[in-house]
């Protein structure tokens, strides 16, 4: 099947953040105000927070940012270079070479933005137990412009991509450019999908996250960002079932399929929300002591579920590569993994 797999086949667009990651104390996040299993962005009293994990703790750099994570999953289960193109903006700083050094390794097709005006952003990745909590100062990250999609070499890649992958962390930074992306997607019958990424979203972007959500074929996200949606869009009801079916009865343009919603919720069932029923899906359990760390669980999960997708696998196959690679990536520290998969539909 793999030969039917060309370059430039997906497209995903993000945040480039180089992850810097360490196991802290609870201490450490009361002092910055911050809460396991939270991702938020960094305010001016976050900025020391970066220096001191580097300086304190045994901090572990890795090319991160929800959707690079994705699209690395992605080209590690389709282990053919370039399937996958990544656009977003770094600094022109050491950050970027080693994130996109990282990111070439891993297969993909790296068409950064550089600004000069920031430097290359940053995630903490703050560790406690079993339990994660990311502070994003998405700097460069920040200054993406319209103008890089507008780029003839950049319009063809996303002319040629048949799956336009976007995270919702991309809505604080160039809703313009979603929009763009979207009605491509729509006005060429493309596969658009997109990840609800953090309940803050859900509460202080929903507008434009309501002005892409209308193209969106493809929905994920977590229990605690179907929850957050649910409420801020008025659903009254906290039941997961409920708000996935809701939230694929909305309103849809590209009348040619339904839209798809698929929540995960940690070590639960996953929930599938398609043609006004609700499928449960078991996870794999993982004895508690080969947990390492759930930071990139779910951009695992989107990814192994893509990398079945766009080869015309079943739903349900997607799901279970998706499961499958989430339960490998926890059990490694950040969104890493290494060899071959060995994935089994």
């Amino acid at each position: 099947m793999a030969g039917d797999l060309r370059e430039g086949l997906l497209l995903g667009m993000g945040n480039p953040l180089l992850d810097i990651s360490a196991t802290v104390d609870h201490e450490f996040l009361k002092k910055y105000d911050l809460k396991p299993n939270n991702a938020i962005l960094a305010e001016e009293k976050h900025k020391p927070l970066y220096e001191e994990l580097i300086d304190l703790y045994k901090a572990d750099f890795i090319a991160g940012g929800s959707v690079q994570n994705t699209m690395r999953v992605t080209q590690w289960f389709l282990q053919k270079p370039k399937v996958a193109t990544y656009m977003g903006c770094v600094g022109k700083d050491k950050y970027s070479k080693i994130l996109e050094d990282k990111a070439a390794t891993d297969g993909l097709n790296v068409q950064y933005q550089y600004t000069d005006r920031e430097p290359t952003g940053t995630c903490a990745v703050l560790i406690t137990g079993k339990e994660r909590s990311l502070c994003a100062n998405l700097a460069a990250a920040n200054c993406f412009s319209p103008s890089h999609i507008e780029k003839s070499e950049n319009k063809h890649l996303i002319d040629i991509a048949d799956y336009i992958y976007i995270s919702g962390f991309f809505l604080t930074v160039s809703p313009e450019s979603i929009q763009t992306v979207a009605k491509h997607a729509y006005e060429n019958d493309k596969m658009f999908m997109m990840n609800l990424s953090a309940p803050f979203l859900c509460e202080f972007f929903q507008e434009p996250m309501l002005a892409a959500f209308p193209y969106v074929d493809i929905l994920f996200g977590n229990e605690t960002e179907a929850e957050a949606f649910a409420k801020t869009n008025n659903f009254n009801t906290t039941d997961r079932k409920q708000i996935a079916l809701k939230i694929s009865e909305m309103e849809k343009i590209n009348g040619k399929r339904k839209r798809t919603v698929i929540i995960t919720q940690g070590a639960k069932t996953v929930l599938l929300a398609k043609d006004g029923t609700v499928t449960e899906y078991p996870v794999i359990k993982l004895p508690e002591e080969k947990v390492v760390d759930t930071n990139g669980a779910g951009d695992a999960f989107v990814g192994g579920f893509i990398a079945q997708l766009i080869q015309d696998k079943n739903i349900e196959t997607c799901i279970k590569c998706g499961i499958w690679a989430a339960t490998q990536i926890v059990q490694r520290s950040g969104c890493t993994y290494e060899g071959k998969p060995n994935f089994q539909s």
